[in-house]
């Protein structure tokens, strides 16, 4: 009896760290036969790199071309920080298809540079059937002009749709380690679920049901690498998950050149003047400086509101006195974050407030909601006053809303930033039904604007 092999070799959430990368393309070129597969999940871009600012993401997908990989999905990273328009160009350059069955245009037509699934015929003869998915983040994609398909009914379909017609059934997903566990639980037929998002690292894969789970976790830390085994009739007999550490592989010297150029040609491109400071501001992430004022009152001024809020971790450098040009401002600001305005009640602010002066938030090394700093910091208010107690600092006294005591029964409107409406921050920021996403534009372009009124 022989057996036929396939083997997926995949990628999730480099995050634009480029460190392991050429490790990873080497390792993938040496060990990759006729019968395997290179998958990238997503995230592999992430603006607060400066090579990813300055090139558009088209760097990685440089990269991502060079590596020879042979499908791909789109992270949040790509979906939500790169414009309409810019997805677009920058998906037109790849030299593999884009799966993504879950995102369409407004008017319900798939976006001409992705395709929902395929179904690839391996010189084996096995037939391999993917379909990929991206976290279906509703407010933003909405907001840049997209829809988003329900998951389950999209699941469903592809399912169906594929199944009937192949040997073996892989899942793309930029969703989760949670989602993908539930998808595992409730639809039969998917073989294997190569996960990304949540960053998790599964030395051998989690198995729900029929299903094979991986996720190499992030940054590049990782690649991983699948095993499937089949018997004389293409039935899938068993499937294998291993991690290999990259920073144990030697690199790829074509990558390491390409990455040299690119940082040279970003630096030149990040030259470019955005304004020009009259004096040097000092940032200070454990009190209020001119700086952080600054930019809270451009917040909430950008957003048309008279109340703000934002937290002093967001600039990571003191701003000098003098030419400040789109690499310096990024270096300063490198977060994608967009501003957000909320409408909350009296009660609800009162509790965030009240949240936002604990030491545990103050100190706080945030990793992910698009925060790419060390510290959250304290938090700076616009048109809101605190007055914390003398002899404890996290104890709020009294707060006044533009000169009048908080009233906890009225609504207000909140200028503030995206990520506190994620995950365990903030829960009344998160779970606030009223939410307005004000996108394209980041904090650093909301910093330049302000700096440039002075």
């Amino acid at each position: 009896m022989g057996h036929k092999h396939l083997t997926l070799f995949h990628t999730n959430d480099i995050h634009s760290d480029f460190n392991q990368w050429p490790g990873i393309v080497r390792y993938v070129k040496e060990h990759r036969t006729k019968d395997s597969l290179f998958v990238d999940l997503g995230d592999h871009a992430d603006r607060s790199h400066s090579i990813t600012e300055a090139t558009d993401g088209k760097a990685n997908m440089d990269l991502l071309n060079m590596a020879g990989v042979d499908y791909a999905t789109i992270g949040n990273n790509e979906g939500v920080t790169f414009s309409k328009e810019q997805l677009g160009e920058l998906y037109q350059e790849a030299t593999f298809p884009i799966l993504l069955a879950n995102l369409m245009e407004e008017n319900g037509d798939q976006p001409d540079w992705s395709i929902p699934s395929t179904i690839r015929t391996m010189e084996n003869g096995l037939k391999v059937g993917l379909f990929g998915l991206t976290a279906p983040l509703s407010h933003f994609y909405e907001k840049l002009g997209w829809s988003v398909l329900d998951l389950t009914q999209c699941i469903t379909e592809q399912v169906k749709l594929l199944k009937p017609q192949v040997d073996v059934l892989v899942l793309l997903s930029h969703l989760g380690l949670f989602k993908d566990e539930k998808i595992a639980q409730e639809i039969r037929g998917i073989d294997v679920i190569i996960g990304a998002h949540t960053h998790h690292v599964l030395e051998q894969g989690e198995r729900i049901q029929d299903t094979l789970i991986v996720q190499a976790g992030k940054h590049g830390h990782y690649l991983g690498e699948v095993t499937l085994t089949f018997d004389d009739n293409n039935h899938l007999q068993e499937s294998v998950a291993v991690l290999h550490e990259a920073k144990e592989l030697p690199s790829d010297p074509e990558t390491m050149t390409y990455l040299l150029e690119a940082k040279k040609r970003s630096d030149e491109i990040l030259k470019q003047p955005m304004a020009v400071l009259p004096m040097p501001l000092a940032v200070d992430w454990y009190k209020e400086t001119t700086a952080t004022r600054l930019l809270c009152d451009g917040l909430t001024e950008w957003c048309g509101e008279s109340i703000g809020m934002l937290n002093a971790g967001v600039l990571l450098s003191d701003l000098p006195k003098g030419q400040l040009t789109r690499g310096e401002i990024h270096q300063i600001c490198p977060h994608p974050i967009n501003p957000c305005v909320i409408r909350l009640t009296g009660k609800e602010l009162q509790n965030t407030i009240e949240r936002a002066s604990s030491l545990e938030l103050i100190n706080l090394e945030l990793k992910g909601f698009g925060f790419r700093g060390q510290v959250l910091g304290k938090m700076i208010y616009t048109g809101v006053s605190v007055e914390y107690d003398a002899e404890n600092e996290e104890l709020v006294r009294s707060i006044s809303i533009l000169g009048e005591p908080l009233d906890l029964e009225a609504e207000y409107r909140l200028a503030t930033l995206d990520m506190y409406t994620f995950g365990f921050l903030y829960p009344e920021l998160t779970d606030a039904e009223d939410k307005t996403y004000l996108m394209p534009e980041f904090l650093r372009d909301i910093l330049a604007w302000k700096l440039n009124q002075l």
